[in-house]
This record gives C-alpha cells, structure tokens and sequence, in this order.
C-alpha cells in the first residue's frame, strides 16, 4: 500500500513542477518582449491557414510558355518557356503519345556543357523549320477549372511572412459534350487562381472521318481530337509573385498509341 502511495505522489509533483516550470518560462518570455509590439492578424498562422494570399498581384509576367511545332514522326510537340531578363529559354518536349504523354521534359542536352543564351537560341531556329506549327484555336470553345490538392504555409529566407503554397490540379474541358480535355497538377503561389490563356490545335479532324485525327491544316473550328492548352497561373514566389505558364495536352481518348494518322 504504502509504495502506490508513493507512485501517486511521484506522479503528483511531477506534474507540479511541470506547470511551474512552464509558468517560469512563459514569464521569462514575456519579461524579454514586454516592450516589443503585439502580434499582426497577418503574421499569425491561423491567417496564412485561412486566406488565399498575402501579397497584392504583381502585375509582371513571369515565364510564358509558347508552342515551337510539332514533330509528328517522334509524337512530340515542342515547347520553348521563355524567361524574364537574359536567361536562356527553357526547352521541353510534350509528349502527345506513349508511357510519358502530356509530361514535359527539358531537353538537358542542350543545357549539359553550355546555358548560353546565344547558343540555345541557335538550337531553336535550326529546330523550328523541322516542325509543323500548331494552329492557335478559340480558347472560348473549352473551360478551365480548378481544385486544391494540398494547401501550406511556406516561409521564404529573405522574408519577414510566410506566403501560401498550393498543389493546384489544373482541369481543361470542353464547353459542349465533344471534344480533347486533360487535366494536370502544379505549384503555385500565394493564391490559387489560374486562368486559359490560349489553345493550339494539332490534329483537327479530317472530313468523313469522325473520331479520328487527320492532317494538320486550316483551322475552321471543326472540333479536334488533341490540342495543347496554355494556364497561366501564380507560379513564382518572387516579391509580390510573378506568373508562370504551363501546358496541359487535351485528348479525346480516341488519339493514341495505335492510330496511323499520328505519323501520316
């Protein structure tokens, strides 16, 4: 009996000299910043927890994205990510069929001995008459929407507040029932918001062949079978934030591995 009596009465003081302990502490951190000016709402975690953002837009574009051409006998589309000063642009392969379709991929090659701009710039104008171009299309035939996948606060080392982080998953479909639609996920910054910037066709249909992908040729609105979406979104966590492109591949289920057409 008299040894649970003495377990109870461990237990007890310890839990005592715990609070008191922690009563000490709190005093001596309120006895150091007496004089230091009371907490923001917009510093507070529960504010970066409940808001979309910190900062007002910037304004300035970041990275934008075009489509260079097609290269139908490799199924790839080329995409150039120019970037804002004298930076050498960034080169990706979008691949429109296989294992790897609609994932970007720098080509490292080009950037392994040498980040010359000059030099990166000659690799595209020797690349480009190679390529089929894509044909700009009405971005108002397709819709845009969005869902946040992760949500975080991110704290920067050159900064006094932390600015949100988001796993954005961009979905692209089509306003009426038929047509290409793709779906892709990014990081962005400080909000959540994304918006369709511009669309290419690459395999409007031929006539008298729905459902399958014909030549490249004049875009007259015809619906197509694949095209290349461009989302614009607050990918930089520079400043107030800058905008960043990236691309979504669109299909319609009917454009794959198997069809002739791909390489006609």
């Amino acid at each position: 009996m008299s040894a649970v009596n003495r377990d109870a009465k461990t237990q007890a003081t310890l839990l005592a000299l715990a609070r008191t302990r922690r009563m000490q502490r709190a005093l001596a951190h309120a006895s150091i910043h007496h004089n230091s000016p009371l907490p923001t709402l917009r510093s507070s975690l529960g504010y970066m927890t409940s808001t979309a953002r910190v900062a007002e837009d910037g304004g300035v574009l970041g990275h934008r994205m075009t489509v260079l051409g097609i290269s139908r006998f490799d199924a790839v589309a080329y995409i150039v990510e120019e970037i804002s000063g004298d930076d050498a642009p960034i080169v990706y392969r979008l691949y429109l069929r296989g294992p790897r379709q609609g994932h970007l991929v720098p080509i490292h090659a080009w950037y392994d001995h040498s980040e010359d701009a000059r030099g990166v710039r000659a690799l595209i104008a020797a690349l480009e008459p190679t390529l089929e171009p894509a044909l700009p299309t009405a971005a108002e035939a397709w819709m845009l929407s969005t869902r946040i996948i992760q949500r975080r606060a991110l704290r920067l080392a050159c900064g006094d507040l932390p600015i949100r982080k988001f796993a954005l998953q961009l979905v692209v479909e089509p306003v009426g029932a038929l047509g290409p639609s793709g779906k892709s996920t990014v990081t962005a910054f400080l909000q959540p918001h994304a918006q369709l910037t511009g669309v290419w066709s690459l395999a409007p249909r031929a006539p008298g062949r729905p459902g399958r992908p014909g030549a490249l040729g004049k875009d007259d609105g015809s619906p197509c079978d694949v095209a290349i979406a461009r989302v614009t979104f607050t990918g930089i966590p520079s400043g107030t934030g800058l905008t960043k492109d990236t691309v979504v591949l669109l299909t319609s289920g009917l454009y794959g591995a198997d069809d002739p057409d791909l390489h006609a």
